[in-house]
């Protein structure tokens, strides 16, 4: 089973799951070991699956650094918090996460589009 870790220690992915916001990317950095990458891939997979029928879903990709690194990021965007509370808190997602290799180690963040004049358009102005 897949251990969650913060990737801020000042604000879990329960903290954030009980705000409400539109539209949010969720970044989920993945580290595995070298002999269980394919286990977490197939386990994502699997996870990505689930959650692209579930309402609010918009898209997914993942991503692995490269030159034989075992770090993962998935990036997904979701229309809102709750879309994505509703999927990541269901029994059967949740059940899901005993098919990652039990090395998996992950820590997913929800984060808003920051809008920076003539580079990016965005939820938030600094």
């Amino acid at each position: 089973m897949v251990e969650i870790k913060p990737l801020d220690e000042n604000i879990s992915i329960m903290q954030q799951l009980a705000t409400d916001q539109s539209q949010v990317v969720l970044i989920n950095l993945f580290d595995v070991a070298k002999e269980d990458t394919q286990a977490l891939i197939k386990a994502w997979e699997n996870d990505a699956n689930w959650m692209k029928k579930q309402p609010g879903y918009i898209s997914t990709q993942l991503h692995r650094g490269i030159a034989g690194s075992t770090v993962f990021i998935n990036y997904a965007v979701w229309e809102s918090v709750e879309h994505f509370r509703n999927a990541f808190t269901h029994p059967e997602f949740q059940n899901t996460l005993k098919a990652y290799p039990s090395s998996a180690v992950a820590s997913p963040h929800l984060f808003e589009t920051v809008a920076v004049e003539n580079l990016c358009t965005g939820t938030v102005t600094p």
